[in-house]
């Protein structure tokens, strides 16, 4: 008998803002709005399963 492992359903995306051009990191499935950590401004929106991302995505994160 093998056991299969789950595949995690989020993952982490590296943005740019679009205010400060500070890049960082954020959760792909976040529960509270995401801010820059330079300028404050707002990156990321919860939508009740994916986030709904107001920045330039860069990169996914595997």
């Amino acid at each position: 008998m093998t056991k299969m492992l789950q595949q995690a359903k989020s993952k982490f995306i590296k943005v740019r803002c679009s205010k400060c051009k500070n890049e960082q990191v954020i959760f792909g499935t976040s529960a509270q709005i995401v801010r820059c950590l330079v300028c404050n401004k707002e990156l990321a929106y919860p939508s009740g399963g994916k986030s709904r991302i107001s920045a330039r995505v860069l990169e996914i994160l595997g």
